[in-house]
């Protein structure tokens, strides 16, 4: 009974060498070994195989039998698979391929599919994996390490990241065409204040900065606010005239341009921050982590919505 699983690349390789050169002193030759060596490998591979693998020719050279010949294939498509594997390990090293996860907050909906596909372009044997969440759900996944990169506006305090701004932020008040404040230059406070605000769930980071913004100019006046879940909805709910909301730029750009949205004039708008691109300060990215981080740095912001 052959013993398949004791069998070893020496062994494999000192049968190859026996066949190739026709004798042992050529294969030891070939292996950098003696050869009592050689006659040792091959005669173990032969009793684990429970079988003859080699044989005598007519003039003395060693040939395969049946046997042999299986095994020389066997070892052909092993070689094979490691010249494979070798290649596979270089490329994962040198970053040329690989498995990279990419979390980007919901605001960043509206470029983050265009930025993939730069990517997939640019890194073709790299796979990029889009991943969407509001800011409370990217940082779990920073934290859970569930993401290899993050971009999102404001840098969490836990997990430690390092942040890169990738570009500016724009954030402005929309209303609807023909909105009392539409023509104001500048809207007062007071009449901002007066609205009602339309806001993503609490976590957002727009939301967030909405509500620093009201609170500044408020100076604790109270103003209104109802909660929708995307931005998609707020921006249906500010046309249909339900109230004015504090939006990305770049989620309402092409409202802007069709005239179906309107930016508020006031001071302090728009309010300006940076997208940032984010990695876990306590882990290293993989080769193909870094190339896609240092292509994401080097683009500057060009996938970001033109305004």
């Amino acid at each position: 009974m052959n013993r398949i699983d004791a069998v070893t690349l020496r062994q494999l390789r000192a049968l190859r060498a026996v066949i190739d050169s026709g004798s042992l002193t050529g294969a030891a030759g070939d292996l950098g070994l003696s050869p009592p060596a050689v006659h040792g490998q091959l005669r173990a591979l032969e009793d684990l195989m429970a079988a003859p693998l080699v044989l005598r020719g007519e003039h003395g050279a060693f040939l395969p039998t049946d046997e042999g010949r299986a095994m020389l294939e066997a070892e052909a498509q092993i070689a094979v698979a490691l010249e494979t594997c070798a290649r596979r390990v270089a490329a994962l090293q040198s970053g040329h391929t690989g498995n990279v996860s990419l979390g980007v907050v919901s605001t960043g909906k509206y470029f983050a599919p265009r930025l993939v596909a730069d990517l997939r372009r640019a890194l073709p044997e790299v796979e990029v994996t889009l991943r969407i969440g509001n800011r409370d759900t990217v940082i779990q996944w920073l934290g859970a390490r569930a993401v290899d990169l993050a971009i999102m506006g404001r840098p969490p305090r836990s997990p430690a990241v390092v942040a890169e701004p990738v570009g500016p932020h724009p954030h402005v008040i929309v209303a609807p065409p023909g909105h009392p404040l539409a023509d104001a230059d500048p809207a007062l406070p007071q009449d901002l204040l007066a609205e009602t605000f339309l806001a993503r769930e609490r976590g957002s980071g727009t939301r967030i900065l909405m509500t620093r913004f009201l609170d500044r100019i408020g100076d604790g006046t109270p103003w209104r606010m109802v909660e929708m879940g995307t931005n998609e909805t707020i921006k249906q709910a500010v046309i249909a005239g339900l109230g004015i909301a504090l939006i990305s730029l770049h989620t309402v750009t092409e409202e802007l341009r069709a005239g179906r949205l309107v930016s508020i004039r006031a001071i302090g708008l728009p309010i300006q921050r940076s997208w940032f691109l984010l990695r876990r300060e306590d882990t290293p990215l993989s080769p193909a982590g870094q190339r896609v981080h240092d292509h994401v740095r080097d683009m500057n912001g060009s996938f970001l919505p033109r305004v």
